[in-house]
Formats: C-alpha cells, structure tokens, sequence
C-alpha cells in the first residue's frame, strides 16, 4: 500500500492522484459572461449537484497549478455573479473538449467550438443549444479555498431555471439513464461514456433494511467462491427464504445436482456456491440463497 501525504508530494503529483481515484467525475460546462457582455464558455470537472431544496450546484474554476493564474470563469462570476451549467453527452464531448484550449481572454470559446448560444430566460449567460440538459444559475456565494496554484474556488450556484432536451425524457417525463448518454472525466485525457455497456443498476435499500453480512451463515460468508460484492446482495434482502420455500427449490430446481454428488459433499457444496453466483451476476438473489440454503437442508 502507497501511503502519501499530501504536504510532502509537489502538487501536480497531487493532482494526479486525485483525479486519478477521484472519477468518474460529472462536468460542469459553464457559461459565464463578464461585465461587459463578453460570453465565455469552459468546462470543469470539480463539480456535482449538493441540495435539491434549495437546487444547489457547486464547481471549482480552480486556480492553474503551473501559472497560478485564475480562469476567466472565476473572474466572470464575481462580475456577474450568474452562469448556466450546461451538462455534457457523448455528442458534445469533443466540442466541449476545444473549449478549454487556453484561449485569450475575450475569445468567444462558443464560435471556436461551433456551439450555438441560446439566450436564457432568466440569467444573462447564454445556454448551450447542444446540451441536453441546461441549468441557468444565480450565484451566491464565491468561495477561495486558498491563494496557490491549484488552490480552488468554489461557485456556489442556485438553480433557477431547468431546459431538458425531451428528446431524452421517458415516458413518464423523467430523464432516461440510457437516452442521456452522459459522459465523465477521468484521470489524464481518460473519459468515461455512460452508456448501456456501462451502467447497471443496485437497488437502493431506501426504505427497507436488508439483514447485513454480519447475519449471513458462516459457511456461506467465508466461501472462497463468492465475492464481496455476492455477499452485499445476499446481505441486502429483507429475510431468508423459509424452510419449506428451500426445500421445494431443491426438489424441483437442484434434485439432479444433489443426486449426482451425494457422495462428493465437499464438490456438492461448491458447485452450489458457483451456481448461486452465476444466480446473483443475473440478480436472481431469492434464488441464490435458496440454492445455498439447501446444502444445508440435506
């Protein structure tokens, strides 16, 4: 294990390390616009979504760690202290990309990455036409964590007005996962694509507490065959299958298996762990544990 403190490394090496663990990482594309109507567009990385009531969104236009000098971003939002957070998809990514060339000041990064402007409702920035979904935001509150290179500055924004591009609602209205087709920063020039690929889905025990790992029998906790992550979704179920639901499952579902090895126990058990594995990779988690629950039940 690498152990690092971070007073002792320079601060690029830092900077690696962060953003090479830290990630996938939403990106705010933030349109801002100085005091005198100069619009500028940029992307940041340090960034997520911190209330819902109020609509919080927070980035960081840090401060660069080879010149220290501060992003027009920054000195924008403290002129106007207003901006549109315009989300990036796989469609944009490399227009979003050209933007953040160290352009000059007053560079128009929406024309250098053929972005077309759209005038907003209720803030002076403009929104990004292409973006599938767009926040225009009131800042209200600029918060510097510190004054050297790589030091960053917190734009603490309200939301006050939501775009979504319909053409990426469900039919309940809501923002489909898959349609969305998002993208996230890594570490380096590493992306990453949320596509159907690479999402997948964990219940979210909101409501109702699953019995833990703590609970799961011993022999099965300690299993060389099933993982961490096989035994958070066992632990993760409100109840065990009763006794009778076992049997019945392993009459009608495991009879050949038993039969074939009633004088291996040892495979038995084994084979039954690998079964109930390639049952939990399928989520079929009730039918997992009645597949481990009935070596038991012999």
């Amino acid at each position: 294990m690498l152990t690092i403190d971070p007073k002792e490394i320079p601060v690029p090496k830092l900077h690696h390390y962060l953003l090479g663990a830290v990630g996938p990482r939403p990106i705010a594309f933030a349109s801002t616009i100085d005091a005198d109507g100069n619009p500028n567009l940029a992307p940041f990385s340090f960034f997520n979504v911190f209330s819902a009531n109020p609509p919080i969104m927070v980035f960081s236009p840090a401060r660069s760690g080879r010149t220290n000098t501060t992003k027009d971003t920054y000195e924008n939002v403290k002129q106007v202290p207003e901006c549109v957070i315009n989300i990036v998809n796989y469609d944009i990514v490399e227009q979003m990309s050209l933007s953040s060339s160290p352009y000059e000041k007053n560079v128009n990064e929406f024309v250098k990455a053929g972005l077309t402007p759209v005038d907003s409702e209720i803030v002076k920035p403009f929104r990004v036409k292409e973006s599938p979904v767009q926040f225009e935001c009131k800042v209200i509150e600029v918060k510097e964590l510190g004054d050297g290179g790589g030091a960053g500055n917190l734009v603490i924004c309200e939301v006050v007005k939501i775009h979504i591009n319909e053409d990426i609602l469900d039919a309940d209205k809501m923002i489909d996962q898959k349609k969305i087709d998002l993208v996230s920063r890594m570490g380096g020039n590493w992306y990453c694509r949320a596509d159907e690929n690479s999402m997948f889905e964990v219940i979210k025990p909101v409501v109702a507490k699953g019995i833990g790992i703590d609970q799961i029998p011993e022999d099965i906790r300690t299993s060389n065959i099933l993982s961490g992550n096989d035994l958070g979704k066992l632990g993760s179920v409100k109840e065990l299958p009763n006794e009778t639901d076992v049997n019945e499952y392993k009459l009608i579902e495991l009879s050949d298996l038993f039969v074939s090895l009633e004088d291996e126990p040892a495979k038995l058990e084994l084979e039954l762990h690998q079964l109930a594995k390639d049952k939990l990779a399928k989520n079929q988690v009730e039918d997992a544990w009645k597949t481990l629950l009935a070596f038991n039940n012999q």
